[in-house]
């Protein structure tokens, strides 16, 4: 499968990387403005798929995005554009309304998966540039905060994370929804287990897994400055889905035309992925009190389409 990638700073160099070491690419195209970096990470790459498995791996134009299967869109803002939220998304906005042409006029077969934040409003933006299909616009969407409450449940509990069953849902970001009611292992309830096995999860605690996963983000940076192997494996799990044809749930970010009234907009339900892209989407049978939840971040996202 051919994957290009566009921008090589921490998150597009690290999921080459990634991408090689998990077999999932016999060619990456690397494209960013700067060719020098580009060049570079593509050589150190490289040499790692040389310990590994063959793929070619080097710095292109976006004229090398022919034939692309996916084109994954890491390229960001730099934080010295952005000085704040808002900012990001201008500077963000600016740089797909140059980016996304090419994609459509190189690779008008691809589906295109969004890493760039915030990725919902970015998601929406592409689809809106490209007139792709809606299957063929991807947001990475809430798998990794996915991932984060399973790992956060796993430390929790003592269980592999593989094994337990729990979704993120609606924005990412600070109205992202972790669902307590559909949370399961081995087909229990993850909260009736807790309880079962005398560690009980609280509700203040419930808030405060919530609030782990939306500012870990936050604690990455202030110490690291940046987040990217979380974010890369998540797109590369959701390149996997896509490679190998798994029609796997994962949560990630695509057009839904209704979502409690709230019409058009981008935003994670577990969705099933497969080498055509995303498909099917399902809305679990949530509590009330989420189900209100999910809402109110479908209504925050709804905002950015005026």
């Amino acid at each position: 499968m051919k994957v290009g990638i566009i921008g090589a700073g921490f998150v597009g160099s690290t999921t080459a990387y990634t991408l090689v070491l998990k077999s999932l690419a016999s060619e990456i195209v690397l494209i960013d403005l700067n060719e020098a970096k580009a060049e570079a990470e593509a050589l150190d790459v490289l040499h790692a798929a040389a310990l590994n498995s063959p793929c070619k791996v080097h710095r292109g134009e976006f004229s090398d995005l022919k034939d692309a299967n996916v084109v994954i869109i890491c390229a960001d803002a730099q934080p010295p554009l952005a000085n704040a939220a808002s900012d990001t998304l201008e500077n963000n906005k600016a740089i797909m309304k140059k980016i996304v042409p090419e994609i459509v006029k190189f690779a008008p077969s691809s589906i295109i998966l969004v890493a760039t934040n915030p990725v919902d409003i970015i998601t929406k933006i592409v689809l809106d540039f490209s007139q792709f299909p809606k299957d063929r616009v991807i947001g990475t969407g809430t798998v990794l905060d996915s991932a984060r409450f399973r790992a956060i449940l796993a430390e929790e509990l003592n269980i592999a994370p593989h094994s337990i069953h729990a979704y993120v849902m609606g924005e990412h970001g600070t109205s992202a929804l972790p669902s307590w009611s559909t949370a399961t292992i081995g087909g229990e309830k993850i909260l009736s287990y807790a309880n079962r096995i005398g560690k009980p999860i609280s509700e203040d605690r419930q808030k405060q897994i919530a609030l782990e996963i939306v500012e870990s983000v936050s604690k990455i940076n202030r110490s690291k400055k940046s987040t990217y192997y979380g974010i890369s494996a998540a797109i590369a799990k959701i390149i996997e889905a896509i490679a190998k044809n798994q029609k796997a749930d994962l949560t990630v970010s695509t057009l839904q035309e209704d979502v409690y009234g709230i019409k058009n907009i981008c935003i994670s339900l577990p969705t099933i992925i497969d080498r055509t892209g995303a498909h099917q989407s399902l809305l679990p049978d949530l509590s009330s009190e989420e189900a209100w939840a999910l809402k109110n971040s479908a209504q925050i996202m709804g905002k950015y389409n005026n």
